[in-house]
Order: structure tokens, then sequence, then C-alpha cells
């Protein structure tokens, strides 16, 4: 936001999987209605919690957000970790369709080891890189291969490559115990805002929430404790370590990708605006 300030034309572009989502406000870190007010955000609040927003979604909508903000002669700023959504927007990546038809029928397959057995049959590659009992990945998977005729694990090519790109990119580095911290630190001011109020309300709406919405973070383990599969501590204690374990898978794949320039987090903001500004005007100016 601070960067999105200094600059004075910039449009922000929130490259977060689940704060697409309309009434997951708290859960999802959203800014505030008044920051977004000052500085427009896009991609936020673009889709009912019912709906399963795909990737696909995800990268025409985005791709559409930047073609428009550089129409206007503004800068597009892309905030957020969620790694290859990311990628999706700036990279040329090959991603696969959905097939509803076809992932309905296979929805109504109960035994989810029969469909992970199906899949080896079809796409052994891909059946290796995920456990038998996943089941939102297997009927991905299948639902493509399938649908498409093609295997999934042929899609998705490039990840390992990192081609020059019209954006510069920047990382802020924080060490691991302190981004532990603040991960728990963040969950109990979400408590103290709401957190669960907000879940019992998308725990009871009509119509329900979508597969993809009901796996976020926080709200699958709150979810949980009000179906009385667990206490309030201890989904709130299985949040905090899946969050910390997913940072560090984030942290993983952004830190692999040698285009971004990584700074310390824990310099001076007005620094740290200096600095990522001086670094993107040196992407812009190679020579």
């Amino acid at each position: 936001m601070a960067i999105a300030r200094r600059l004075g034309n910039a449009e922000i572009i929130s490259v977060d999987s689940m704060q697409v989502y309309r009434e997951m406000d708290i859960g999802t870190d959203k800014p505030p209605v008044a920051v977004r007010a000052e500085v427009p955000h896009h991609l936020i609040d673009v889709a009912d919690p019912s709906e399963d927003f795909s990737l696909t979604m995800f990268q025409a909508a985005a791709r559409q957000a930047r073609a428009d903000i550089a129409t206007r002669g503004r800068t597009a700023v892309l905030v957020g970790g969620t790694g290859l959504y990311h990628r999706a927007v700036i990279d040329d990546l090959d991603i696969p369709g959905r097939f509803p038809e076809t992932a309905a029928e296979l929805e109504e397959e109960l035994d989810t080891e029969a469909l992970h057995r199906r899949l080896v049959e079809l796409d052994p590659l891909a059946a290796s890189r995920m456990e038998p009992t996943n089941r939102r990945r297997i009927v991905r998977a299948l639902e493509v291969t399938v649908g498409s005729g093609r295997p999934f694990s042929s899609y998705g090519p490039g990840l390992g490559d990192y081609p020059p790109c019209d954006i510069a990119q920047i990382g802020l580095s924080l060490s691991r115990p302190e981004i532990d911290h603040r991960i728990e630190q963040r969950y109990h001011q979400q408590m103290e805002a709401g957190f669960l109020a907000e879940v019992e309300a998308l725990a009871d709406r009509q119509p329900p929430l979508s597969r993809t919405a009901s796996q976020a973070l926080g709200y699958k383990e709150l979810l949980g404790h009000l179906n009385g599969e667990m206490s309030l501590d201890e989904a709130l204690d299985l949040a905090i370590a899946r969050t910390r374990k997913f940072a560090r898978r984030q942290e993983r794949w952004f830190r692999r990708d040698p285009r971004i320039v990584w700074l310390n987090a824990d310099d001076d903001v007005e620094a740290l605006v200096d600095e990522a500004l001086s670094r993107t005007a040196q992407h812009e100016s190679p020579g």
C-alpha cells in the first residue's frame, strides 16, 4: 500500500485465491474498505462463496485487470502470496480448463481410493504426485484427463522456467520465528475481530460454501469446530499449524524464482519503499 501511495497513479491487484470471495473478510485479511477507497483494488469480492472460482478464471480476470489499468495509463501493483496464481498472471502458463459434467460424474463415486486407482491407470505420473486420500486433487486430475483427453500431468509446463517478464518482483524476508509469531498473532486478532461469527454465518448460508471456499485456511478448521469435530482451541491450534506449514511452502515457491529481489521486511517502511522503487526503475531501464 505504501508503494501504491508513493506512485500516486497505482491500482492494486490482489493475487490471493481466497480474497476473491465475498463474505469472507476477516479470515482472508482483506484490506479495510477505507484503504480500498483510497487506492483502487481488483480481484477482491468478485465471486460468491458458493462458487468454485478456478485458477483459470482468476488468470483471465487478473490479466484483464492489468490490461485495463494500463489502458488508463496507470501502474498495476500485484500483491499477495498465492504462488501459482502469481505465476499465472505474469507468465504464460498452460492451465487446464473446467469440465463440470465430468466432475459431477466423478463426484458420484464415493470411494476416493477407487478414483485414485483410476487415475493411476489414466495418468500414473499425476497419481504419483498426490495422496490416494486427497479427493479434491484426484477428482480435479481425473476431470481434466477425462474431459480434455490429455493427461493432467502434461499441463503446467514451464513452472520450472523463469523467463524475463515485464514486472519488477519484490519479496519481503522475515526470519522463520518472526513469521510463525505473526501468524499466531494474526489469528488471535482475527478471533477478536469476529472471525468465528463470520464462519458461523457462512456455515448457515444458502447456497452453501463451495468446496474451494470451504478449504480456506482458518475457515476449514473453524467449520470443523462448528460441526463438532474439535474444540475451538484445537481448531485454532490446527489453523495456526497449517498456516505455518503453508507459509513455508509458499516461501520455498517464491525463493525458487530468481527474478524476485528480496528485501528485509524489518527495515523502515519508507526505506523499503525507496529500495523497491529503485529496483523497479532498474528493472524498467536495465541499460
